[in-house]
């Protein structure tokens, strides 16, 4: 798998893999993309109903695609601002070469040294990073994850549908709406109206918000 480095317009790191030809995240700003759909737009909200319910386990957050590890960066420092223990989960099928992960920029931008743990985390089991921050790395296929789980929020960050196009079918958010609790959240960066109608197909409720720079709209769907 061949990957290159690239420097984004708001000055942190993406990643383009040449196989598919997809960037793992938006040239226009990686760091921004983020914040702005993962972070502001589904944890939040997941932690604004995570506060009002009495449940003293951990919030629960589920990532398509673990990639450069920026999502469970920020959610990691978000917890810990919040005070929220966050259970993370995550798959990924590929996971990044030491080097790969060693270039990227977001420990400087975010003034932190945890990037490295995250990518060093062993997989398979749930390995507690700070009283608010446990991660679990699993190496498999969306389509064959198992759990017992129920998330309050899935970040759904796959490729584009012009790279892999079976994952944003109907039966692939079936699976997700199953994983979902009541009122948890879907956020994802892909809009495409054909997304959207296999949204609510399997049962989910959408949201249009904006998206970050450069980007007319994204999407919540809860559920």
């Amino acid at each position: 798998m061949s990957i290159q480095r690239i420097l984004t317009s708001d000055g942190s790191h993406t990643l383009l893999n040449q196989t598919l030809n997809a960037y793992y995240h938006s040239v226009n700003g990686a760091l921004q993309e983020s914040q702005s759909i993962y972070i502001d737009l589904g944890l939040k909200e997941a932690i604004r109903h995570y506060q009002l319910s009495p449940i003293s386990a951990p919030l629960t957050v589920f990532e398509m695609g673990f990639g450069t590890g920026l999502n469970a960066l920020l959610t990691w420092l978000e917890a810990e601002a919040a005070q929220v223990p966050v259970r993370y989960v995550t798959v990924e099928v590929h996971p990044l070469a030491e080097e790969q992960v060693a270039g990227l920029n977001y420990d400087g931008l975010l003034e932190t040294h945890r990037l490295l743990q995250l990518h060093e985390a062993e997989w398979e089991q749930p390995v507690q990073l700070s009283p608010y921050f446990t991660l679990e790395k699993r190496r498999t296929k969306l389509q064959d994850f198992e759990t017992s789980l129920q998330f309050d929020a899935i970040y759904y960050d796959a490729f584009a549908p012009s790279a892999q196009p079976e994952l944003w079918e109907r039966e692939v958010f079936e699976q997700l709406a199953s994983l979902l609790k009541s009122n948890g959240n879907l956020t994802t960066y892909c809009s495409k109206s054909y997304v959207q109608r296999n949204l609510r197909a399997a049962g989910f409720t959408v949201e249009k918000h904006p998206g970050p720079k450069w980007k007319r709209e994204v999407l919540r769907a809860i559920l």
